[in-house]
């Protein structure tokens, strides 16, 4: 059934609304699931309005397939969705929630998409490498659970 649902468009943030037509159910049961899946933790900003990211998206969809068309139970999706890799809490209990008047830097160029491969003029001091650095190591842990 996963066929059937529209394409996820390339956005940095999705709304709650946007995501329930995305992944074909209602935002009170996206509601529902935040509190029986722990792993899916959307950003926050004023009035509690939820902004969920391209995995998180993807993350429903897999909750939905488990629920929906497996028949799987709640407890059983969530179990399932562990022995997948799924729970990736730890990654984000120290993220702090999205600032109102958070800026979120440019992407990095392609050029520099190993923080290996930067140019050695680039200060080893830099804040941002260490970033950069850690966010790789981030997505590599992630990239075989997606």
């Amino acid at each position: 059934m996963e066929n059937s649902l529209p394409h996820i468009p390339a956005k940095r943030y999705f709304t709650i609304g946007e995501v329930g037509e995305l992944c074909g159910v209602k935002p009170h049961v996206l509601r529902y699931w935040e509190q029986e899946f722990t792993q899916l933790r959307p950003m926050k900003r004023r009035g509690n309005r939820r902004y969920y990211q391209h995995h998180e998206v993807l993350m429903i969809r897999r909750i939905r397939e488990l629920l929906y068309d497996q028949g799987f139970t709640i407890s059983g999706a969530r179990n399932k969705m562990q022995e997948m890799g799924h729970d990736k809490r730890h990654l984000s209990d120290n993220i702090p929630e999205m600032d109102e008047g958070l800026e979120m830097p440019d992407p990095q160029p392609a050029s520099f998409s190993d923080p290996d491969t930067l140019p050695t003029s680039e200060p080893s001091n830099d804040p941002w490498r260490q970033v950069r650095h850690e966010l790789h190591e981030i997505r590599a842990l992630l990239s075989p659970a997606l």
